[in-house]
């Protein structure tokens, strides 16, 4: 029979196994706690890696559908980042602004608005050759003619020489400038009207020109022959046609068949325009 002390042995000794198989335990379940923990904040943190993923992945498809122009949008063909197309202005207003030279005569420039955008009117050159009269055309070209028919009345034109004569190919008298030089003007530039399909039959009356934008001014050439030559790749800075020859063609066809001066220019008949009136 076991005596007391073996009792309180055994009873101790099994406390203690109890003890530590309670440890042991518990370590398990601290390491398990631990491992799920840390698996925890993995999956938390693939969890905010994918929601990232996808704000962003959202972020840029809006970006680009916000920079990409809508099926209505349009874009000018002709245009460039640094020049914007310029605006037409409402009917009847026109650019007459200065172009850095003098006049040839006092003159002064059209109203910049409220021109007339439809008519027509008659102009009479009395020349030193005989008679030439015009009609021009506001619809084909409602600026252009009313500079020319501004000049007229302020008798820019009165007393002027017809400088230059192309008896072939162009088949044109041009005429204008008061100097007899070809580089005299009114001090201002007239708007580019053409539309680029000009043609030139006999009797036509349009603007000369420089080759660049704005380039007209007072000088202005009658045709007296079908000039097709005239038609060139230049858009928009075709000739103006603003006018037709009614009468005088045959002055006209005379001064051609006189042919040119010595200088080679001028004609050789010399051509002075004496008044010109409108009618």
């Amino acid at each position: 029979m076991a005596t007391s002390n073996q009792r309180r042995d055994a009873a101790r000794r099994k406390l203690e196994a109890e003890l530590a198989q309670r440890q042991v335990q518990q370590s398990h379940r601290r390491s398990r706690m631990l491992t799920f923990s840390i698996a925890g904040s993995v999956i938390a943190a693939i969890l905010v890696v994918i929601l990232v993923a996808v704000l962003v992945s959202s972020g840029d498809d809006k970006k680009t559908a916000s920079a990409s122009p809508s099926p209505s949008s349009s874009t000018s063909p002709t245009s460039s980042a640094s020049t914007p197309t310029p605006t037409a202005g409402p009917p009847g207003s026109c650019d007459f602004s200065g172009d850095g030279s003098q006049p040839s005569k006092p003159v002064k420039a059209p109203p910049a608005t409220g021109n007339p955008t439809s008519g027509t009117a008659n102009v009479t050159f009395k020349t030193t050759q005989g008679d030439i009269v015009v009609q021009v055309d506001r619809a084909k070209a409602p600026c252009t003619v009313e500079s020319f028919l501004s000049l007229v009345t302020q008798k820019y034109y009165d007393s002027t020489p017809c400088h230059r004569l192309v008896p072939d190919n162009i088949f044109v008298l041009q005429c204008g400038d008061p100097t007899g030089k070809g580089a005299g003007g009114p001090g201002y530039a007239i708007p580019d009207e053409a539309t680029g399909n000009e043609q030139y039959p006999a009797g036509t009356l349009a603007m000369a020109r420089t080759g660049q934008p704005r380039g007209g001014g007072s000088q202005f050439f009658f045709v007296f022959k079908d000039a097709p030559t005239l038609q060139q790749s230049l858009g928009k800075l075709q000739y103006t046609v603003f006018g037709k020859v009614t009468s005088g063609l045959d002055v006209l066809l005379k001064v051609a068949a006189g042919g040119l001066a010595a200088d080679g220019t001028a004609p050789k008949l010399p051509v002075t325009i004496e008044s010109a009136t409108i009618s």
